[in-house]
């Protein structure tokens, strides 16, 4: 989803009734700001691309649009559909597992497994042949990631963090789980249930990655955008997803998801609020208060947008690391600590993190919290964000990173080599001081 793009100001008006659409679903609306003016033209753009390379869609909110471009656009999206269903791909997952060892092969290029029909139209590919049921139990290392990383940005969990996120679910008494962008703990869920007996955890997919549907029935995955909350499948893939959402014999469900760190926190809170709403919707006895249980897997420093959607969230200590990605590793020290926390309106105290990775429970806080956090009792908090111990400031009233220093010029605390001069500059919008853009009462 496009955010406030290079220095001109953009900024998500939302997803709007009777949108056009590209090969992603329904475009969002955007509104082009600049400082101190009224607000700019609106325009309609791909909900899950930033970059226009990847999906260039992109009208004027009062442009007349041709009927000759319509039907060109019609079959420009249909055209950028995949090449098979979802229905079609499970017939041929089936016939593929009825192969000998020798015949089971995966294109590589094509991302694609191969029926023997088809081996011949990709004779000069890359392919990789002797295709075992593991590897089809663990797709998420068959395929590539695809790491554009504003668009799909596939790092996926470290077998660590993986393993922890399910010992957790199985813990807190989940036996469903929404996975909505979380293929590696999909894929873990599927995987225990075929192997063990008396494993009881179900999980739904909902991916913006159709490669998927090669290797998941159709009440296992659904093929969908959480930029702009939208089934590819239509009515059908939406009534597996709200069946899901229905607790059978008092088994409770959580949704875990885990959006790419470049897409917008507008645009996904409006997504996850509509998949909150289906929960609510099966109408449980005593559940019309409540909201459907949740982990938000977000960096650090996007805590004060989520709360500002949902201000029931807390964020956790825990560290989630990634496989494929160069800094969200696993360390033990200052900078090398992934920034990657789990947000969640569960109560703090109930999120048991691992001892022996260093997390203490802080009474006063009645949290798990990582080692370096230390307990300010100024604050009355555990105030660290990102595993260090952080220092009081008395002239900001508040903990800041150990890196930081008092500025007597922009009367805040900041890192001891920043620069002074943007300190009296204003909002992006409306130009007064004292607020950002994000919270600027002009937008709204």
């Amino acid at each position: 989803a496009a955010g406030q793009r290079g220095p001109g100001g953009i900024a998500l008006v939302g997803p709007a009734s009777g949108a056009p659409s590209c090969p992603h679903g329904p475009a969002l609306l955007f509104v082009k700001t600049s400082r101190g003016k009224e607000e700019g033209r609106r325009f309609y753009a791909c909900s899950a691309c930033r970059d226009r390379k990847d999906c260039n869609f992109f009208q004027w909110e009062d442009e007349k649009v041709s009927e000759t471009r319509l039907a060109a656009r019609e079959e420009y999206n249909r055209n950028h559909q995949p090449t098979f269903t979802h229905r079609q791909n499970v017939e041929r997952y089936k016939n593929f597992v009825l192969l000998p060892l020798s015949k089971r092969r995966f294109c590589q290029e094509c991302q694609q497994l191969l029926l023997p029909a088809e081996w011949e139209k990709h004779s000069d590919h890359q392919l990789l042949c002797d295709i075992t049921t593991a590897q089809l139990k663990s797709p998420s290392q068959l395929l590539y990631p695809l790491e554009n990383k504003k668009t799909n940005a596939q790092y996926l969990f470290a077998d660590r963090s993986c393993q922890f996120l399910l010992n957790l679910l199985i813990d807190l008494g989940f036996r469903r789980v929404l996975s909505v962008g979380t293929p590696r703990l999909h894929e873990m869920i599927q995987s225990k249930a075929s192997q063990e007996e008396d494993f009881r955890v179900r999980s739904l997919l909902l991916d913006i990655d159709f490669r998927y549907s090669q290797f998941y029935a159709e009440d296992e995955f659904c093929h969908y955008n959480m930029f702009n909350h939208y089934f590819f499948g239509g009515e059908a893939a939406y009534e597996t997803c709200r069946k899901f959402l229905y607790e059978d014999n008092g088994e409770r469900v959580i949704m875990v998801t885990d959006p790419p760190f470049g897409g917008l926190v507008e645009a996904l809170a409006s997504s996850f609020k509509k998949l909150m709403a289906m929960w609510k919707e099966t109408g449980k006895e005593g559940e019309s208060n409540k909201e459907m249980p949740m982990f938000w897997i977000f960096p650090y420093f996007f805590e004060s947008r989520i709360l500002d959607f949902f201000p029931s969230f807390s964020m956790m200590d825990y560290q989630v690391d990634y496989d494929n990605h160069a800094l969200y590793k696993h360390g033990k020290t200052g900078r090398r600590q992934s920034p990657v926390r789990i947000f969640t309106n569960l109560t703090p105290s109930m999120i048991v993190l691992p001892v022996e990775e260093g997390y203490r429970f802080c009474t006063s806080c009645q949290r798990y919290v990582s080692f370096g956090n230390q307990h300010c009792e100024i604050c009355n908090s555990c105030t660290s964000k990102d595993g260090r111990r952080w220092k009081h400031c008395v002239l900001c009233k508040k903990c800041v990173k150990p890196s930081w220093f008092h500025c007597s010029n922009c009367n805040c605390c900041a890192l001891p080599n920043h620069s002074c001069e943007n300190t009296d500059s204003g909002c992006f919008v409306c130009g007064r001081a004292g607020h950002k853009r994000s919270a600027c009462p002009s937008l709204s």
